[in-house]
């Protein structure tokens, strides 16, 4: 009888349910997208409740679609969009407030406050992160101090935090087991990644009552058991997205380094067993725990990456589909000189300027889309290796390979521009699913499913490696007209 690993993966838009077999194959996927909340502007939010429909509705649909039985299911990985935050009454099991989602602005100006007064510094020591109201600690902050009874109830120990793996691992125990995985905690601006142990200066200066916090633990281990699909299953993986993508991508070893092409890039390098605390705006974080041990990541983003296609075919309607870029860009040979700089909301890493903004340098009278397009996907290239240069610089660990997965890593001419730039080898897997992949794997290896990392490689399928094809020299020459293109975005809203 064939046995499975079910993969939840908690996105941002949507809850997905993927089956994998031993070979981390997928043999089932059931979607289903759930609602956004925009109450003002810079607010965002979801029904955490909704998500948690969503999300055992799709398991079912799953199960059904290849007649699996609870029996047949072996264990169950989470993965989840990171830094959202639920609070909930552990008396009703019901949230007090939507779920403040990772892209809500609304705690900035409280950020601004606490790095007038320094306080940015003591995050970054202990907890690797930028303050910054990306991360969760401020969203909690901000529904004790918003929400009518909140904080005296949290204080009376009658509510609960969680981000998403959280809140479904306590609904899938019925409320037995409060518990978060390391990666995620790492992702609150609440935890000592030294120590790996919430900090009480942190949580003293924001106000944040520890007995609501859930108990961290290693990303893979059994944490409970649910019996909710009829027979009792252990939940035994849990982590972020983005450290999922790193593990079901295999890179096991320092130096090891994904890319994930969405609508941004979340780049991440393994870097080992110590953390590396950099000066330049890159983040540390906890890649996982498992065996007793804990790895860590450098992180860096690129804000504007697929996004910028979709600029290319919503706003100036040079393409009607995301895959005409790469044919419209073949069909010249370079961009005549033209650089474009898609810093639509600012830069990050290595620039850090909120007020640059999008901007298209070089032109000429030879200039037509076919260039305007090809620039377009060089600029992602470009802003990748910009943080694969970062991350080695700060590190001290040269890449030993690049993996990549997400949408955009389908266009063959930018993985080909990638390897040109960054001179290392990108390696593209035969599966894209990489971060419902490495949830599944963190759950197997807990339960036996997997018996050890080696097993995991020797599943890894390359559907195809891109090589360098240009000059050392001639790829420093393109890197150092970019970085010129890109002064000219500097400062421009200021």
């Amino acid at each position: 009888m064939q046995k499975y690993i079910m993969s939840f993966d908690a996105g941002t838009t949507s809850s997905r349910c993927i089956l994998f077999d031993r070979q981390g194959q997928i043999l089932s996927v059931a979607q289903k997208e759930f609602t956004q909340f925009f109450p003002h502007p810079g607010y965002v939010e979801h029904d955490a409740t909704e998500i948690w429909d969503t999300q055992i509705a799709v398991a079912k649909e799953a199960m059904a679609k290849i007649g699996a039985e609870p029996s047949d299911i072996q264990a169950i990985g989470i993965t989840n969009q990171r830094e959202t935050t639920v609070v909930w009454d552990k008396r009703t099991g019901k949230p007090v407030y939507h779920a403040i989602v990772w892209q809500c602005r609304r705690t900035s100006e409280q950020c601004d406050k606490l790095r007038a007064e320094g306080f940015d510094k003591v995050i970054h020591a202990k907890t690797g992160l930028v303050l910054d109201a990306y991360f969760s600690a401020t969203k909690l902050s901000w529904i004790l101090d918003n929400v009518q009874g909140a904080r005296d109830a949290a204080k009376n120990g009658d509510l609960l935090f969680g981000t998403i793996e959280t809140w479904l691992i306590w609904n899938l125990t019925q409320g037995k087991v409060h518990i978060t995985d390391y990666s995620n905690a790492s992702r609150t601006m609440m935890f000592n990644i030294s120590t790996m142990a919430w900090d009480d200066e942190i949580l003293s200066r924001l106000d944040i009552p520890r007995a609501m916090l859930p108990t961290p633990m290693p990303s893979s281990c059994i944490y409970g058991y649910t019996d909710i699909f009829g027979a009792p299953i252990p939940i035994s993986g849990a982590a972020g997205d983005q450290q999922c993508a790193l593990f079901g991508q295999c890179c096991f070893d320092k130096g090891q380094a994904k890319n994930t092409y969405g609508t941004g890039c979340f780049l991440l390098m393994n870097i080992g067993d110590k953390p590396i605390f950099t000066k330049n705006g890159l983040v540390t974080t906890v890649a996982w725990g498992i065996d007793g041990k804990v790895q860590y990541a450098l992180e860096g983003s690129v804000f504007v990456a697929g996004a910028a296609i979709k600029w290319l075919r919503d706003e100036l309607q040079i393409i009607q589909k995301p895959s005409d870029c790469d044919v419209l860009a073949r069909e010249v040979d370079d961009t005549a000189g033209c650089y474009v700089v898609p810093a639509f909301t600012g830069l990050g890493a290595p620039y850090w300027d909120q007020y640059a903004r999008g901007c298209i340098v070089g032109l000429t009278r030879g200039v037509n889309k076919k260039h305007i397009v090809r620039a377009t996907l060089e600029s992602i290239a470009y802003q990748v290796d910009d943080i694969l240069k970062l991350i080695e610089s700060d590190s001290g660990i040269s890449l030993t390979s690049l993996k990549v997965d997400g949408g955009a890593s389908a266009s063959n001419l930018l993985m080909q521009m990638q390897a040109d730039f960054s001179g290392a080898d990108v390696c593209r897997p035969s599966c894209l699913e990489t971060t419902a992949l490495g949830a599944a794997y963190l759950a197997g290896l807990a339960v036996g499913y997997w018996s050890n990392l080696d097993e995991l490689k020797h599943n890894m399928s390359v559907e195809k490696t891109f090589c360098p094809a240009i000059s050392r020299e001639d790829a420093k020459a393109k890197t150092d007209m970019w970085h010129k293109a890109v002064k000219c975005s500097f400062g421009w809203a200021k």
